[in-house]
């Protein structure tokens, strides 16, 4: 049984056909970048596997079971933009979500229970390189930290998905090498099933296991809206093709730091 199945999935708003008949299955641990067209409901497949949107029409499964209706733990997601809570030091965001787990309605934890806590927290920070950062303030770091401690919050959970839409835009091409090394090591390390949003064909081509193009296969120029996106090419993807982007990679960024010497 696959651990993610998708069957003939359908999202509509009214007459907006948005997705249409999306059949995918996914291993766990595999790692799905999800490219195409702005507008082609690359996101709204995020959101319907977050629990934020419902198919309208179709099977969406979680090891045979439809999933959940609503987020829970064992999904998270990281944004573009940094979502990260302002009031609370770097060492406090990643706590949080443990504290709420644990005790959702004090969000508070006490002795032995918050040292293992800690411990945990302490761990996580030092694995995503924010260790010598973890008393400061999330406007005291930049882009590129902000989304490292994202990036923290969400793996604290240890979630079984993990959805990331966009999360290297905003970064320049140096930070971004940086980023991927991380969010691979960290994938390789916890085996978490990821489906990551991106415009960037090479890092689609270089994080993941599997290329998912989403595209339109009909349209009608007097109804636009008539017709969604489905999934026109599943590619798999080997470490071959992560060996030639990373040569690119590693060429763009040598010359991009050459530009600004």
């Amino acid at each position: 049984m696959s651990f993610i199945t998708v069957n003939r999935l359908w999202k509509e708003y009214g007459s907006a056909v948005v997705l249409e008949n999306l059949n995918l299955q996914v291993k766990q641990g595999e790692f799905c970048t999800l490219v195409g067209a702005s507008g082609c409901g690359k996101s709204t497949f995020l959101k319907m596997l977050l629990g934020q949107e419902q198919p309208s029409r179709g099977e969406l499964n979680l090891e045979g079971q439809t999933f959940p209706g609503e987020p829970d733990r064992n999904r998270g997601i990281v944004f573009q933009r940094y979502s990260v809570f302002p009031h609370l030091t770097v060492r406090q965001n990643v706590l949080l979500g443990l504290e709420l787990e644990q005790k959702p309605f004090l969000g508070k934890l006490f002795g032995q229970q918050r040292r293992e806590a800690l411990d945990k927290v302490d761990g996580m920070i030092e694995s995503v390189g924010l260790a010598h950062a973890a008393n400061k303030w999330p406007h005291e770091l930049s882009g590129g930290m902000q989304q490292r401690l994202a990036i923290a919050q969400s793996f604290i959970m240890r979630p079984r998905v993990l959805l990331l839409d966009e999360p290297f835009g905003a970064l320049d091409p140096g930070i971004r090498g940086d980023m991927h090394e991380l969010i691979l090591k960290l994938w390789r390390e916890t085996g978490t099933t990821i489906f990551m949003v991106t415009h960037d064909l090479q890092e689609g081509f270089y994080l993941g296991t599997r290329l998912l193009v989403f595209d339109k296969v009909r349209n009608d120029p007097q109804q636009p809206e008539a017709y969604g996106a489905t999934i026109t090419y599943d590619l798999p993807i080997g470490e071959t093709s992560r060996q030639v982007y990373q040569s690119i990679e590693s060429s763009v960024s040598e010359t991009a730091r050459n530009l600004s010497a």
